[in-house]
């Protein structure tokens, strides 16, 4: 079974949007998948779309139970170990500083930093060990799913945007901490991206047509997704580390 699939990926947040697209990328492109989310139903119904090739593995991904089955499920599924890992599951949240709902900001913070930290170190204590005694005859990969306000900071979306900061911070840290070791940990900051994380994240239909108005043709989940295929699909000694993705018209953030 090893032998059918070019690579195995681990990829959190499955149910929609980037982490959905890229799920369907990986296995056009001969990859196995175990995916993750919360929505038991949906991850159900991928596995009858897409076939043997897609895994799903229900459960929030900062529980370390279901950390370990994501990693234990790539092994039993396609016989061989993850060699990519992609930290997706995220939600965001509108308002400043000044007018955020506070009361939705811990489970920001849980989802974004915590969850996204949680995994980054299992994949880590996982892929090390194997990749340092076999580079460079293989790629192994972490990608981390950042955001352009990780990177600029805009007032009206500031505090879904320290946590970014947070996480580009870990990949960072990460990144020099493994990449010596044959680990490629990557950063990618998509801008505005058309999906469910706006009506998630309480953007407005008026916010949602003045970013098509301003920056249309907004990114879509396959866009990144294809970001993300060509990072991982570089050579072993190839990384990319960061990558922004934008709509073309968009100029800020």
């Amino acid at each position: 079974m090893s032998d059918k699939y070019k690579r195995i990926a681990i990829v959190t947040g499955t149910t929609s949007g980037i982490g959905e697209a890229l799920a369907r990328k990986f296995v056009d492109a001969g990859f196995g998948v175990v995916g993750n989310g919360r929505n038991a139903e949906k991850l159900a119904a991928l596995e009858n779309e897409i076939g043997f090739a897609f895994c799903g593995v229900a459960g929030n991904a900062v529980d370390n139970t279901v950390l370990e089955r994501l990693f234990a499920s790539a092994t039993e599924r396609f016989g061989k170990a993850a060699d990519i890992v992609v930290a997706n599951a995220g939600r965001g949240l509108g308002g400043s500083v000044k007018d955020v709902d506070l009361s939705q900001f811990e489970d920001v913070l849980r989802i974004n930093v915590s969850a996204a930290l949680a995994l980054l170190q299992k994949a880590a204590q996982k892929m090390v060990d194997v990749q340092q005694n076999i580079y460079p005859k293989s790629a192994s990969d972490i990608v981390i799913i950042g955001s352009v306000v990780g990177r600029h900071i805009s007032p009206f979306s500031a505090v879904y945007g320290a946590s970014k900061f947070a996480v580009h911070g870990l990949a960072e840290g990460l990144r020099r901490e493994i990449g010596p070791k044959g680990v490629r940990v990557s950063l990618v900051e998509p801008g505005i991206v058309l999906s469910g994380f706006q009506a998630a994240a309480g953007y407005s239909d008026e916010m949602v047509h003045s970013f098509n108005e301003r920056f249309g043709p907004l990114l879509t989940g396959e866009d990144v997704a294809n970001a993300i295929h060509y990072i991982v699909t570089q050579p072993p000694h190839v990384h990319i580390s960061d990558i922004v993705v934008r709509p073309t018209r968009q100029d800020y953030p």
